[in-house]
């Protein structure tokens, strides 16, 4: 498990360090992927007891699952997916407005002649 994250992670900087944007918006998408793995298998992946309380118990188990890690996965999940969705419309955006998704053409799509901003108050 831990090879599968460490491949998750170098996946996602490879695709990071690419010149497309889609590319790099894949590669966040991978990055999300392989935290919440890591998040995951830190929790124990080990099939034990839930965590719920029978009647007349006043305290867990002492060998039951952990429910933390499971629950900031699911958080992670939409929080993720909705970071993610925000990206692809902005880079689908300025694809429109620029007519690439190469980020070096990007850099310099700002035209000579105009002025630059404050830089200062």
């Amino acid at each position: 498990m831990t090879f599968l994250v460490g491949l998750f992670f170098v996946v996602a900087v490879y695709l990071f360090l690419s010149k497309q944007i889609i590319r790099i918006l894949l590669g966040v998408a991978v990055l999300g992927n392989a935290v919440n793995l890591l998040i995951f298998t830190s929790g124990r992946l080990t099939r034990e007891i839930p965590p719920i309380l029978t009647k007349g118990s006043e305290a867990a188990v002492p060998v039951t699952a952990n429910p933390l890690p499971q629950a900031l996965i699911l958080t992670a999940i939409v929080i993720s997916f909705s970071f993610f969705a925000f990206l692809l419309v902005l880079g689908f955006r300025a694809y429109q407005e620029l007519q690439t998704d190469d980020t070096e053409e990007m850099r310099f799509a700002e035209p000579a002649d105009q002025k630059l901003p404050p830089l200062g108050y």
